[in-house]
This record gives C-alpha cells, structure tokens and sequence, in this order.
C-alpha cells in the first residue's frame, strides 16, 4: 500500500487521502488517532477537502487509465454525488480550494512552465487563468478570503 495527496479536515484527526495498492487508486477516509482508514471511492487521486469539509476535490483518470490524462471533479461526501469540473484538459495536480465556491490547479504549459488557475466547484462556468507562471497553488488559512481575492486579482 502506498498513502500520498493527504487533506485534513478542521478537527486535524480526520483525513482522506489516495491509497494505491494492487494497481488501483483509492480515496480513503482516516481517522489519524484511531490510525485507521477506509475506502471511500475507486479511480480518486490527489484529494484536496472543501473549507467546509463536505467536498473533495480530486483528479480521476479517464477511464481509470492515467494514460489517457486527469479529469477534475469534486465529490460531496454525504451523498457521493460526483460533479466533473468545468476544466477539460488534463489536471495531473492537487487542486486547493481557494473557497467554498472555487478549486485552484496547476497545468503545465508545452514550454515546461506553469499557470495556475480556478474553475468554479459546483462544474459550471469556464477555467479562468489565475496566476501566469505559477504553480503548485496553496491558500493561506490564517488570511481572510477578502484578502486572498483581492491579492489574487492583482496578479492578474
């Protein structure tokens, strides 16, 4: 078994991750003080948990084969409803949420390089270049979201 692309909820016990074992991708569900984990949901890699902790966000390969590239969709955990993103090229990145209502991905460009950018979480709207040469995006938790807009909009 091999664990990587570990998000922790508020409370700091409670986690998901994406195990691997036997050729398959898992998201599982943990519990860090109990030091156990249960499966949640087959072809999940990279989860990244909502503010609120009742969504994941998480890449899936097409067709459960890597192969043929990343596709970003979000999971509301109470129900298992899965929503595909509005991003349709391939994510191969650990999306953040910026907010309850936006995911953040890095995708490289055919130069090597990098541009961050967010999609609406709920699968509408359209990907919205965000940061030009930029990866790996991580939200500062301590920093209000007005805050974070507004410095986010003035690297555009």
């Amino acid at each position: 078994m091999n664990f990587w692309g570990i998000t922790f909820a508020a409370d700091e016990r409670r986690f998901y991750a994406t195990m691997s074992t036997g050729g398959h991708r898992y998201l599982v569900e943990g519990d860090a003080g109990a030091r156990t984990v249960r499966t949640v949901r087959d072809n999940v890699e990279c989860p990244s948990l909502s503010p609120d902790g009742t969504r994941t966000a998480y890449k899936s390969a097409v067709n459960g084969d890597p192969a043929k590239g990343w596709r970003l969709s979000v999971l509301d955990l109470a129900s298992g409803r899965v929503t595909p993103l509005a991003e349709r090229r391939s994510v191969d990145d650990q999306a953040v949420w910026l907010d309850e209502r936006t995911v953040a991905y890095a995708l490289q460009t055919p130069d090597g390089t990098n541009d961050t950018w967010s999609v609406p979480a709920d699968g509408g709207g359209a990907p919205r270049l965000l940061v030009p040469g930029a990866n790996s995006p991580a939200p500062f938790p301590g920093i209000p979201q007005a805050v974070r807009s507004a410095a986010a909009l003035e690297l555009e």
